[in-house]
């Protein structure tokens, strides 16, 4: 199957992607010759058991991992041979990424945090980042936290701090991995309708890796996966259809 980004406005692809770990009798095959895009301005959520190869896929989409074959385009760039300092930049202007661990610096209050993808591509925001910017705060209640460190803030604060800052640049795309894995079920809700808007509302491509069906339950699309490929491809679910389909594959495997 060949998927070409112009035809089909892809944010992201992969295409006959292998990944294997270890060597001989050891090998483990993590992604065996998967092909899939994530589409522009859709909210895409991949599922799967653990060990399924749905994280070392986001990985190796985002450009922080090599596949063992095939190849990995982010927009029409094919990221698959490009150096390392090449690939920095790449992901640094073009891509997003919100963790389940925040990862965010602790010496930096809300708004150095948030600015912290401007400062490391050594450039201001012009008018218009900046007037997103303001916006993104407001939009994410956080106008009366932005000179509280992280410590200062509650979980769900934190994670909205990551979002903007993975918003704040316009990415093409977002990677969030298990973004509310470390939230209460309120905070989780709040963190999902914001993204779920963002996808909506502004265009944004997101990519989400997540075992919680009622997660995957805001995504426009749902991808699983199984035993390093893609089993199925369904756009949007409910949270108990995407609970029985997972329970299906369970009971298959």
């Amino acid at each position: 199957m060949q998927i070409t980004t112009s035809d089909m406005g892809l944010a992201a692809r992969v295409q006959n992607l292998t990944k294997t770990f270890g060597a001989g009798e050891s090998t483990v095959r993590a992604l065996d010759d998967v092909t899939v895009g994530i589409r522009r301005g859709e909210f895409t959520a991949i599922m799967g058991p653990s060990g399924s190869g749905k994280s070392t896929l986001m990985h190796i989409m985002a450009g922080l991992d090599n596949p063992t074959a095939g190849r990995v385009w982010i927009g029409d760039t094919d990221i698959t041979g490009l150096s390392d300092i090449d690939l920095t930049i790449l992901r640094r202007r073009r891509v997003g990424f919100v963790f389940q661990a925040f990862n965010l610096v602790p010496t930096l209050d809300a708004i150095g945090n948030i600015m912290l993808p401007f400062d490391l591509d050594g450039r201001r925001p012009s008018a218009l980042e900046r007037s997103r910017i303001d916006g993104l705060v407001e939009t994410l209640g956080l106008t009366a936290r932005l000179r509280h460190r992280p410590h200062q803030l509650s979980g769900g604060q934190q994670q909205r701090v990551a979002i903007a800052r993975a918003l704040a640049t316009s990415p093409d795309l977002l990677f969030a991995d298990e973004p509310t894995g470390n939230l209460d079920s309120r905070s989780g809700r709040e963190v999902l309708a914001l993204m779920a808007n963002a996808s909506r509302d502004h265009g944004q491509s997101i990519a989400m890796v997540t075992h919680d069906p009622v997660a995957a339950s805001y995504a426009d699309r749902v991808l699983f996966l199984g035993d390093g490929r893609i089993v199925a491809d369904k756009p949007r679910q409910t949270a108990e259809q995407i609970s029985a389909h997972m329970l299906a594959a369970e009971a298959a495997a």
